[in-house]
């Protein structure tokens, strides 16, 4: 069945990005809690948003998203860019610490996706692209995101 397919897939990413995260830090204590790991995640996907824009997605006030972000910041994981434009506006940036420890996901992914491109065909492939784009673009509309553009 494809809900059962989909939710198998879902859930395996998941739990290799807590195997991940557990297995980083088993010998030494975690800098970052729980909700700051989510926090940075969603930084990261939003493609630098301003605190503003961080606790609208997150749904949370801009007061308690600030709170969070310069706990980050004291952290060394994020970083406030100032807006060329608007000198009033910063971009929050996640930093090559937050990269070094914590981005584990990106890995993964790129293991999968070797594993599909020697497994399926070069059409096989651009189909499951496709399918995957239409599910991002238009069945997900409750978590817009920039959409990610790598270099082949």
């Amino acid at each position: 069945m494809l809900k059962d397919a989909f939710t198998n897939v879902y859930t395996k990413f998941k739990l290799h990005f807590y195997q991940e995260i557990f297995e980083r830090f088993q010998n030494r204590e975690a800098s970052l809690t729980t909700v700051e790991t989510f926090a940075m995640e969603t930084i990261q996907a939003l493609g630098r948003p301003t605190v503003n824009e961080f606790a609208a997605f997150m749904k949370i006030s801009p007061p308690n998203a600030a709170y969070k972000v310069n706990s980050l910041v004291k952290k060394g994981y994020v970083k406030k860019v100032q807006s060329p434009q608007d000198h009033r506006e910063y971009h929050l940036e996640p930093t090559q610490k937050y990269f070094d420890y914590y981005n584990v996901s990106a890995d993964y992914v790129e293991k999968v996706m070797e594993r599909m491109s020697q497994r399926f065909s070069r059409e096989e492939c651009d189909w499951i692209e496709n399918v995957l784009n239409i599910i991002s673009r238009e069945l997900m509309p409750e978590v817009n995101i920039p959409e990610i553009k790598r270099a082949e």
